[in-house]
């Protein structure tokens, strides 16, 4: 029996061998069956995700920045959130290290996910029976921030917060808001969003390097409430840019996006210090920072509020944002700490000044009419104060403020010298009889200390002379146009203010003082384009004898004089008080008064503007740069020295009737001469005078020839081509003018 059993063996084992290898062959073509259809599924769901998002259509916050690139104003997005980009550029260095060694300490050798992290992972779930950490590396989380899963809303809850993120993004958004409405991505803890994220995060990091996987944490990660980025973050817990944080700082930033809501250091201050330290822990295991530089960061209190976001230029600001709102990133001209410095300054002087008052500023670089600094309201968030209007582009009388440029134009046309005497005495024009604003006159004095006293009958006297609608005229081509009252032509009162300007446009005039005679619209926004053209607005000789008669305006009351050109306004029933100067390299222009028009009795340029402009002129931090030198043609003479006409003016002299009118016969006005040469220098003009009462005086550009006595007929020597403005005036004082073209 043993022997038969022993001999049947070997054909039973060989009959279950094709049997095993058919089993085999069934098991293994099964279980591939089942791999592939399983690696389909999982292909046809890695496909059904389609492309992996990066962040393009992200909506971000506004920034509006100043000239070099500090941010000014930053606007919440449509949804109500601060989302600002950041890059590891502009943020500390120390932070970057100490959240990859807190976060993801093998970031910079993984392929985006850490197999290490998700073990141990695994191994903490099945120990404790909970999630302990989740394995997520820095890649992953950012796949998870780039996902956009929809919030859970409740009915209740969608229609209270679409009425408040409405709210929001009509108006300035507030830094304490409720993040009951905050929409952050969805936090659920499974598989799938696990092998979601994995996915993700692999596919982020074959498209993107580690820096720009670290620059989209950096501008998405949530710190609470609306908050999103650590520039959002660091500007709403410190009040600062987060490009240099102590380390206390740092570790709370770095703590925070573990949990945001429940650690947001403005509800939950202890808790959010407890996660700091655990963090300071951290680096100091990880030996970043010397121990007692940990154990002093401790030590550091934490912020249990919201800082407002900045808000520097507020005005200029929303106008860049009103007229370029695709863009996200608009540059200005503004230098943010001017812009800061002269917001505290119009702030304080309001606030000494009454409980209505505003006051107004506007700083420009001379040589290319940038606008440095626009403060348009002493507090752009007092609507006591109507905060919000902009009262540097409000139409107001500017008072005396316009007097310098009725005697520029009394300079160019020769009629006056800034030594030449004019009378100050009653004197009436049909109805109208000038008075000063003390009620006195001062007799005789020189145009020089007319101007610098700002009296106001010799001002009327030239107006009259050089004709107030061809003032109108000149200041509108020179880019600043006069606005009348309706149904008003002009008149005499212009030169004390019956008009209406613009502190832009006056600050313009003014810088073109400073620029000798020609002015350049105000920039305040860079956007490339090219600057424009200059305008004329005086003869150079005409510009300068007004800035040297400003810059001896008597200065106000404790403060130094002879550094600034600077004239003062105070308009019709004290409602505007102004004050505008210029050094060689800067002009400011201050108003202040009530938004509302209303009168405030004793409210005067002196008084009230000078002071302010002075301060603004200190708080620019630079030296005060001297006024240009002066021009070809300048005449540097006592009033004895000057030519018999130029001595003394008297009203009336323009268009004063006489039997022989004085007139230049030839050149006509607005004529255009060929030159002819003999090939060294242009051949003389000749010029043809007719009337007139000798001796006569003649000016070319201002500059006065040998006088010419009786003589009718006489010539010049041109410098070249160009236009030429002759100017003859005889013992009277009557004149003519006339402008040619020699080419």
């Amino acid at each position: 029996m043993p022997a038969r059993a022993s001999a049947a063996h070997p054909s039973n084992s060989a009959a279950r061998r094709p049997r095993l290898r058919r089993w085999f062959k069934i098991t293994l073509s099964a279980t591939a069956a089942i791999a592939l259809l399983l690696l389909a599924i999982a292909a046809a769901w890695i496909h059904s995700l389609g492309p992996v998002p990066l962040g393009e259509g992200l909506d971000t916050s506004t920034l509006v920045v100043d000239r070099d690139g500090r941010l000014l104003r930053a606007y919440a997005t449509a949804e109500g959130r601060w989302r600002m980009p950041a890059s590891l550029d502009t943020v500390d260095p120390r932070f970057v290290e100490a959240l990859i060694a807190f976060e993801d300490k093998r970031f910079r050798r993984h392929h985006g996910v850490d197999a290490l992290a998700l073990l141990r992972a695994a191994l903490q779930l099945a120990v404790n029976g909970r999630v302990v950490s989740g394995g997520s590396t820095i890649t992953m989380q950012v796949a998870r921030l780039l996902e956009h899963f929809p919030p859970k809303w409740t009915p209740v809850r969608r229609r209270k917060c679409d009425k408040d993120i409405e709210s929001r993004a009509h108006s300035v958004p507030d830094a304490s808001s409720s993040s009951d409405c905050a929409l952050e991505p969805r936090r659920e803890r499974s598989v799938l969003v696990k092998l979601r994220e994995i996915v993700r995060a692999v596919a982020l990091e074959s498209t993107l390097s580690k820096d720009e996987i670290l620059n989209l944490y950096l501008g998405l990660a949530p710190y609470g409430g609306n908050l999103e980025g650590i520039r959002a973050a660091s500007l709403a817990y410190f009040g600062h840019e987060p490009r240099r944080r102590s380390l206390g700082e740092i570790a709370l930033l770095v703590a925070l996006p573990q949990s945001p809501e429940v650690r947001r250091p403005d509800r939950a201050a202890a808790l959010a210090r407890r996660a700091r330290d655990r963090v300071l822990d951290r680096i100091a295991a990880a030996r970043l920072t010397p121990a007692d530089e940990v154990a002093e960061a401790k030590r550091e209190p934490v912020p249990d509020a919201r800082k407002a976001m900045p808000a520097l230029a507020p005005h200029a600001a929303d106008q860049a944002v009103a007229a370029a709102p695709e863009k996200k990133l608009l540059r200005l001209t503004i230098e943010a700490g001017l812009q800061q410095r002269l917001e505290d300054l119009a702030r304080e002087r309001a606030r000494a000044l009454g409980p209505d008052i505003s006051v107004a500023l506007v700083a420009v670089d001379n040589a290319t009419g940038e606008v440095l600094a626009r403060v348009a309201s002493a507090d752009y968030f007092d609507a006591h104060r109507a905060g919000q209007v902009d009262m540097t582009q409000a139409l107001r009388s500017p008072g005396s403020a316009l007097k310098p440029f009725i005697y520029g134009l009394a300079f160019e046309d020769g009629l006056v010298h800034p030594e030449t005497l004019i009378d100050d005495r009653p004197i009436r024009y049909g109805a109208y009889a000038p008075e000063n604003f003390d009620l006195t006159f001062q007799g005789t004095v020189t145009v020089r200390k007319a101007l610098q006293l700002s009296l106001n009958v010799p001002a009327v006297a030239l107006l009259d002379a050089v004709h107030a609608s061809r003032f109108v005229a000149r200041l509108g081509d020179a880019g600043a146009p006069l606005v009348l009252p309706p149904g008003e032509i002009p008149g005499l009162a212009m030169g004390l203010g019956g008009l209406g300007i613009r502190l832009t446009d006056l600050t313009m005039l003014y810088a073109g003082l400073a620029r000798l005679g020609t002015t350049v619209p105000l920039t305040e926004r860079r956007d490339g384009s090219q600057p424009p053209a200059p305008r004329r607005l005086l003869e150079p000789v005409a510009a300068w004898y007004v800035g040297n008669a400003l810059i001896g305006t008597p200065p106000p009351e404790n403060a130094a004089g002879g550094r600034i050109a600077f004239k003062t306004g105070t308009s019709y029933g004290y409602r505007d008080a102004w004050s505008l100067g210029f050094d060689g390299k800067h002009t400011v222009g201050v108003w202040v008064g009530r938004p509302d028009g209303a009168p405030v009795p004793g409210l005067i340029g002196r008084a009230a503007a000078a002071p302010i402009l002075f301060e603004a002129f200190a708080r620019m931090t630079r030296p005060v740069a001297p006024l240009p030198a002066p021009p070809r043609g300048v005449i540097v003479a006592a009033t004895s020295k000057l030519p018999p006409p130029m001595q003394r003016f008297r009203p009336g002299g323009i268009g004063h009737d006489s039997d022989t009118p004085l007139r230049i016969m030839f050149p006509p006005d607005g004529a255009r001469l060929e030159l002819a040469s003999d090939g060294a220098k242009p051949d003389p003009i000749a010029l043809k005078i007719a009337g007139g009462v000798a001796p006569l005086t003649v000016l070319v550009n201002g500059v006065p020839l040998a006088d010419a006595g009786p003589r009718r007929t006489l010539s010049f020597s041109p410098d070249g081509p160009g236009f030429v403005r002759l100017t003859v005036m005889d013992a009277r004082g009557v004149t003519d003018s006339v402008v040619v073209r020699l080419q």
